[in-house]
């Protein structure tokens, strides 16, 4: 329960909590940033009202000081051509400190409401990491390709690809979590159906390649989810 809570305050912080404007603004100005130090501000918060026990202060203390530190050797050692790399490594190293806080350190959990159980933050966690955190890391994935060029004729909705990729993803979780994994497969074929005009009149191979790579990658983190939730369920 614990752990689940420590990686919902870090998806909320890190995700939903922190604008692109804040990003931008500690790339450009690194440690001299007010918005570096309001973003551990922010998670220090989190994880305090998440926790909600006083005698949990050296796990708070932690993940604040550890993200701190973290997030300043990233904006240190970032360069242009590493920013997708560091992206990984951030996420990773804030995922260990917060193991290491969960099998370190002695609590005593109190609940913030007894409707507030094991089952229901766990699921909160995979929904919410399905959206804009899988969003972030399939296009950081996809830096490395110049994609902006293979849609420049497309008259697309703006950010169209990302909701629908969004939407996707929370179904196929639902669909593996209720054990319904026929309509997994009919969602597959609605949307190659969908694509399928669209990729046989761009006649573009990299564009193909592109929506397949997308296509996988998208399902692939939702399966995963979905059976790992399931499993732990």
């Amino acid at each position: 329960m614990i752990l689940i809570k420590l990686l919902l305050a870090h998806i909320l912080g890190d995700f939903f909590l922190q604008p692109k404007s804040w990003v931008k603004d500690k790339e450009k100005r690194g440690l001299k940033s007010s918005k570096l130090y309001l973003h551990v501000l922010i998670h220090i918060v989190l994880t305090s009202l998440l926790l909600w026990d006083i005698t949990q202060w050296p796990i708070i203390l932690t993940i604040g000081l550890s993200h701190l530190i973290v997030d300043a050797l990233k904006l240190t050692l970032q360069k242009k051509k590493t920013k997708r790399i560091w992206f990984f490594m951030d996420q990773l190293m804030h995922v260990i400190v917060i193991l290491i806080c969960f099998f370190s350190f002695t609590y005593k959990e109190i609940e913030i409401s007894t409707q507030l159980t094991e089952k229901s933050l766990l699921i909160a966690v995979c929904l919410l990491f399905l959206t804009i955190p899988t969003a972030i890391i399939m296009k950081t994935i996809f830096i490395k390709w110049n994609i902006e060029k293979l849609n420049k004729d497309s008259k697309s909705l703006a950010d169209a690809g990302k909701y629908i990729g969004i939407l996707e993803r929370i179904l196929v979780f639902i669909f593996i979590i209720t054990n319904h994994w026929e309509a997994v497969g009919f969602l597959i074929t609605a949307k190659s159906v969908f694509r399928f005009g669209d990729l046989k009149e761009s006649k573009n191979r990299q564009l193909t390649e592109y929506i397949l790579i997308g296509t996988l990658i998208s399902f692939g983190i939702a399966i995963v989810v979905g059976i790992i939730c399931s499993a732990i369920i």
